[in-house]
């Protein structure tokens, strides 16, 4: 009798999972044809969309259980770092225009780097400062250091769906590369702080922390660099498209990963080590590859990136509603708001504090005007940094809970609160920054930009725009049909660094891992027919 009630209760626990998962996926393809309904809306992005539905599902959960629960799956910071990040990140390093990445790398390694340190540290400071003064528990100094980490984290998929790549192209570079950056920063941080004992701080301790810091940043750079490096090497040298093209696909894909969890393996930062393996990976394996893996490539990352960006933001919807966390929260309502409130204000003062004097950094060697930050642009790019989404989502979780759950009443508090701060500023800022975008930066005629036509599909997130420069093709060659590249070359040096890396790169690294210019031999193709005919 034990053995068949045992099994029993399996059954009834596997067909509720099974229940789930079919609403879950179901919501996800409402989701997508919702925001497919409101895409001419721009103000209404798929993000909020989808924490909108979240919400409502949650409501209608919470009536149908009466009052005690309020979504289909249980959240786990695990779930979103090994399974959902990781396409994301990938798919923004895949689709990035690295030429005008790495023209920008240091004002977007100052905004996202050094930025982001700024910002933790004046939410850290403020923390540290208030906190104490409303009375939610007892918190350590690791904590006040990981609220600044988690904070300091911005969600640059919300924001990118809101401006647009030809309207404001210095724009988009910039919040893009930072976003990305400041993510990887915000990351790093965090496993400083928790992997060193903060209790007894000195100067030994402080050094030892930035040590740390840089170890995890470089280290996981060069791991994903190596990675794309590899796969370029063997895609290139046992060439499987010869035989079948899902071999080069799978094994993209699974090398990615493998980069993904290598870091996670060594506790470095996955998300910078599957970011530049993303970039590497578009560089030199992407070009080994057959015509038709291309084209699968592209599309499956980005169709990956998109389905996880909506799986995200619909379980915070519905985890916004969680009872136990609330629970907490409700005894002292007042105090949930205050920090909430605080919460938000020392986000807005934190970037703020490094936008424009950092702006005014990047400016001082640009001799064109064109190339500098202007005022306008830089209040643009402080509001749209202001939203907070999942990075700092599964950060609160990984620091204030366990699996999910918490027991203790200053870490839910802390929990609702950063829900509540991802809510109102998703909501509110991202409804408000395409008014505001548009109210700086009005809409100018860009002369020589050719529209792709109405039926050209566009990646979800595709960063960095050419900005009126020669574009590189799928197939790796320059289209310089924009009248304003011969101006904009004549206006650079000639031996810049790109120019010496390129020389390089021609002679030492293409020979050996390929990349652009590399044509893959196929059976059957038309260079085969060629082939045969010169022959």
């Amino acid at each position: 009798m034990a053995v068949e009630a045992s099994i029993t209760k399996l059954t009834t626990s596997d067909h509720a999972s099974v229940v789930s998962m079919n609403l879950f996926v179901a919501l996800l393809c409402a989701c997508i044809i919702i925001g497919h309904l409101l895409e001419e809306y721009r103000w209404i992005n798929e993000s909020i969309t989808a924490l909108v539905i979240g919400l409502c599902t949650g409501i209608f959960i919470l009536f149908t259980t009466g009052g005690k629960s309020s979504h289909l799956l249980v959240f786990s910071e695990d779930l979103f770092f090994i399974y959902l990040l990781p396409p994301i990140i990938f798919n923004a390093g895949f689709q990035v225009k690295k030429k005008h990445f790495f023209r920008n790398f240091m004002t977007i390694m100052l905004f996202g780097a050094v930025g982001t340190l700024i910002s933790f540290g004046i939410i850290s400071l403020g923390a540290i400062h208030f906190f104490p003064k409303l009375d939610i528990g007892s918190l350590k100094i690791g904590d006040y250091l990981a609220i600044g980490a988690i904070f300091s984290a911005t969600d640059s998929v919300c924001t990118l769906q809101v401006l647009n790549q030809d309207e404001t192209p210095l724009l988009y570079s910039l919040v893009f590369g930072e976003g990305v950056v400041n993510d990887a920063t915000s990351v790093v941080l965090l496993k400083a702080i928790q992997n060193f004992d903060l209790s007894h701080i000195d100067l030994i301790t402080g050094f030892h922390l930035i040590g740390n810091f840089f170890y995890l940043f470089t280290a996981s750079t060069l791991l994903g660099v190596l990675a794309g490096l590899l796969s370029a090497f063997i895609i290139k040298t046992l060439y499987f498209g010869r035989h079948s093209t899902d071999r080069e696909v799978a094994l993209m894909i699974l090398m990615a990963y493998l980069s993904y969890m290598l870091a996670e393996l060594f506790n470095l930062s996955a998300i910078l080590t599957v970011f530049f393996c993303g970039i590497v990976m578009s560089h030199y394996t992407w070009h080994n590859v057959t015509e038709s893996s291309r084209v699968t490539t592209k599309h499956a990352f980005a169709t990956l990136s998109f389905i996880a960006e909506i799986f995200i933001f619909l379980y915070v919807g519905m985890d916004a509603l969680d009872i136990e966390k609330w629970r907490f929260a409700r005894q002292s309502p007042g105090k949930s708001a205050g920090i909430s409130s605080l919460l938000l204000a020392l986000i807005m003062v934190g970037r703020a504090a490094f936008v424009f004097p950092l702006s005014f950094l990047a400016n001082l060697p640009k001799k064109s005007q064109s190339e500098k930050i202007e005022i306008k642009q830089q209040v643009t790019i402080w509001w749209a940094g202001l939203m907070r989404g999942a990075v700092s989502m599964a950060l609160a979780y990984n620091q204030f809970t366990r699996l999910g759950h918490t027991k203790l009443r200053e870490n839910a508090i802390m929990i609702t609160s950063t829900i509540t701060v991802i809510l109102f500023s998703t909501v509110v800022f991202g409804l408000m920054t395409k008014p505001l975008v548009r109210l700086l930066l009005p809409i100018s005629k860009h002369k020589g930009i050719i529209a792709s036509p109405p039926g050209t599909p566009k990646p979800f997130m595709q960063p960095l725009l050419e900005d009126g420069q020669e574009s590189e093709g799928n197939d790796g060659t320059r289209n310089a049909h924009r009248p304003s590249s011969l101006r904009l070359l004549l206006s650079l040096p000639t031996r810049s660094v790109h120019h010496y890396w390129r020389k390089f790169d021609d002679a030492v690294m293409r020979p050996v891992f390929g990349g652009r210019g590399f044509v893959p031999f196929v059976p059957g193709s038309p260079l085969e027919q060629s082939v045969h005919q010169w022959q």
